[in-house]
């Protein structure tokens, strides 16, 4: 015989209001708490004996241990982003990685995809809900195994997408969509391309105190060389220089100009972020690293998809009422260089500026798809706290098929003019 356990909802007596129509009609503030992520690791290396779930349930069990203050009953909603759902990237992960995190059975879970920006849409999503007052607190994050699912693995395109002519083949194929982002940008050259590369190395490898704060440990088994514990990115390559990058192939177009040097590596890793509506975070004693002041998606020609959050910028901003002069630090992700220069050159900012990717990006730490809108959140929430003199920052990345996402943060620290 089985027995049916029925799970305490005693706590959801404090979200239901009393009084009448209309208590409810406020957007409420949401905030970001927490974020957490593995180390990442170079597909076919580190991590290629790795479950991507354990990955993700090592993010989930770092983040209620680093908040001891929130009962795990609390937890509304679990969103996992994979863009490979298939295999241990598949099956419902919100759900069973929740349950497999030690979460109660009462905390549901969910899944999602809109591929690289499968965790920032986790975020949009839950933090959606949370405002319009359906969640207090939820779990938000995404996780990507390159080394057991390559991007694509399984899918089965239909082919009035190449025989109608809805997209050029090229689309389905990201980097021959950064060599089309260079033929719709002149001006971005190889050589700057490759400048830009250099610097996101150098700031990666001045900031791995800071990154590392939000760095998970996590055992990662090999059948060669027994278990380890990976405790520091894999990818990056702090001593690179120009002259290396200008005798790399340019495997996506003969004399083209994007390079291994200027893109976002393969790479393993997860990552988890933990969100809640203001009066919630400040009933539970939990920290608030930034506020969310709004976001926007945007779809763009899949053929030059690296433009996408270009117009996801600009919709994000003007429905928050503010400029990009209002933005003080920029997490832009790093999946070629060509696509972060594209952005700054349509918003007149410098290649060099200190406000943009300050401790590093894609380029050096790695790309995990779904799991990277996360990264930068949790980026930028530290960065935030070494810079009050900063008020507004943004995440922002470019998504396969033709998208860009930009979501708009607040900093709690703010204490003068930007």
């Amino acid at each position: 015989m089985h027995t049916i356990r029925l799970h305490s909802t005693a706590h959801l007596r404090r979200c239901i209001p009393k009084g009448g129509a209309g208590v409810n009609d406020t957007i409420r503030d949401v905030v970001f708490v927490d974020g957490v992520r593995t180390p990442f690791g170079k597909a076919g290396k580190l991590f290629e004996e790795t479950r991507a779930d354990d990955l993700i349930i090592r993010c989930i069990r770092t983040l209620l241990r680093r908040n001891p203050g929130l009962p795990p009953e609390r937890v509304d909603e679990v969103a996992l982003a994979a863009t490979t759902q298939i295999g241990d990237q598949g099956l419902t992960l919100g759900r069973t990685a929740a349950l497999l995190a030690g979460l109660p059975r009462s905390v549901p879970g969910y899944s999602i995809d809109r591929m690289c920006a499968g965790a920032m849409t986790a975020v949009t999503s839950v933090s959606s809900a949370i405002a319009a007052r359906q969640y207090d607190i939820a779990i938000a994050g995404g996780v990507e195994s390159m080394s057991n699912h390559p991007m694509g693995e399984g899918v089965d395109p239909n082919p009035r997408i190449i025989a109608e002519r809805l997209v050029d083949p090229d689309a389905l194929q990201m980097g021959f969509t950064a060599e089309n982002l260079h033929d719709l940008y002149p001006t971005i050259t190889k050589e700057r391309a490759d400048a830009y590369a250099v610097g996101t190395q150098q700031r990666y490898a001045a900031a791995i105190e800071q990154l590392s704060a939000d760095m998970t440990t996590m055992a990662a088994r090999s059948a060669d060389e027994g278990w380890t514990v990976a405790t520091a990115d894999e990818l990056p390559r702090p001593g690179t220089t120009m002259e290396g990058l200008a005798n790399l192939r340019t495997p996506f177009r003969p004399h083209g100009r994007v390079t291994a040097g200027t893109a976002a590596p393969l790479t393993d890793g997860a990552t988890a972020c933990l969100l809640a509506d203001a009066d919630t975070a400040a009933e539970l004693g939990l920290p608030v690293a930034m506020k969310m002041v709004g976001f926007a998606f945007a779809g763009v020609d899949p053929e030059t998809m690296g433009v996408g959050p270009i117009p996801a910028t600009e919709k994000a901003l003007a429905r928050a009422g503010l400029s990009i002069d209002d933005i003080g630090l920029f997490e832009i992700n790093e999946a070629f260089a060509v696509q972060v220069l594209a952005f700054l050159d349509h918003f007149k900012i410098a290649d060099d500026d200190p406000r943009v990717n300050p401790w590093g990006g894609a380029i050096a730490m790695g790309h995990p798809l779904a799991s990277s809108g996360v990264r930068l959140m949790t980026q930028l929430a530290r960065e935030f706290a070494v810079h009050p003199e900063v008020r507004y920052g943004i995440t922002t990345m470019c998504v396969g098929l033709g998208q860009g996402g930009t979501v708009i943060w607040e900093n709690p620290n703010f204490k003068g003019a930007n």
